[in-house]
């Protein structure tokens, strides 16, 4: 790092970084998100709101037997959505996230698609937390609201340096498992180059509404042909010679990754978690805009 600010020991480039995405996210969930993301994601439960007179064509089951023993005539209760909820984002950035063939890196595409979703969080005063993990979990943030602590959390991915390798979801998934009482909307980021960790999300998906965020480069399943190359895995620190011309090894790599890829989907399937892809070299708001209104079509055929 060149600098800190005096003080304050953050350096003056993550500050930077930070505004620069409070400023976009922010502008992206008044235009875009704010909306959809309060009609997708409901409230935890009803509370009581009122009584009134009841009319006919009122539900018998909503009559305040106490109001109307009291005035002598029907009342009912009224409830609203309980509109709070808790949402925590558990982002993989394990060192595979420092890799980017366009721009950026994938994990800065990481921490600004998670700025959009807890922006478009506290829009809707509800609270927010943060995981970041690698082959452990490294930082947690409990939930709570309000734009400071959304900048912490962005200050927070953008600022981390992983003291593990790999990537092993099943401690993030176990630890949100013991820590979160009561339901809540996780956002799980990460590129899913992981081993199994079907049990883990299967106990977690029973409680809460999980999405699955993956976040990839195209490089890392197409390789350029090039010639002989010396490729190195970030995680295990592993180096190999590859030739990129052989069209025998890009098959390879490719049906590889494409297999992983279809073994994962059917385990987010079985266990009812939404998947939402994310090019680290193209835009994530499409991808995630899709998401968005994907759910609410869901959300509208149940409810015929």
């Amino acid at each position: 790092m060149s600098g800190r600010v005096q003080g304050s020991g953050i350096p003056p480039e993550i500050l930077a970084a930070v505004r620069r995405i409070e400023i976009r996210t922010r502008r992206l969930v008044e235009e875009v998100f704010s909306g959809e993301y309060h009609s997708v994601f409901k409230g935890t439960g009803m509370e009581f709101r009122e009584v009134r007179e009841y009319v006919p064509g009122d539900d018998i089951r909503t009559i305040d037997w106490n109001v109307t023993a009291r005035t002598g005539d029907p009342y009912v209760k009224l409830f609203e959505e309980e509109r709070e909820l808790t949402v925590v984002l558990a982002v993989d950035m394990s060192r595979s996230g420092n890799f980017g063939s366009g721009s950026r890196l994938k994990a800065e595409i990481a921490a600004e698609l998670c700025g959009v979703l807890a922006f478009s969080a506290i829009a809707n005063k509800d609270k927010v937390g943060l995981v970041i993990f690698t082959d452990t979990v490294e930082k947690f943030i409990p939930p709570a609201k309000g734009r400071n602590h959304v900048l912490r959390l962005i200050r927070e991915l953008l600022a981390f340096r992983p003291q593990g390798r790999g990537t092993d979801l099943d401690e993030p998934l176990r630890l949100l498992g013991s820590v979160l009482k009561r339901k809540a909307t996780i956002f799980l980021v990460s590129d899913f180059w992981a081993p199994d960790f079907a049990t883990s999300l299967s106990v977690l998906g029973r409680r809460h509404d999980m999405v699955a965020v993956r976040v990839r480069d195209p490089r890392e399943t197409s390789l350029p042909a090039v010639g002989l190359v010396r490729w190195a895995d970030a995680e295990t620190g592993r180096e190999m010679i590859l030739d990129t011309s052989d069209p025998g090894l890009a098959a390879e790599l490719s049906q590889a990754a494409a297999g992983h890829d279809r073994a994962q989907e059917r385990v987010f399937l079985a266990h009812g978690v939404d998947l939402v892809d994310v090019d680290a070299t193209a835009s994530y708001v499409e991808p995630l805009r899709a998401f968005f209104l994907a759910r609410e079509g869901r959300r509208r055929s149940r409810s015929r």
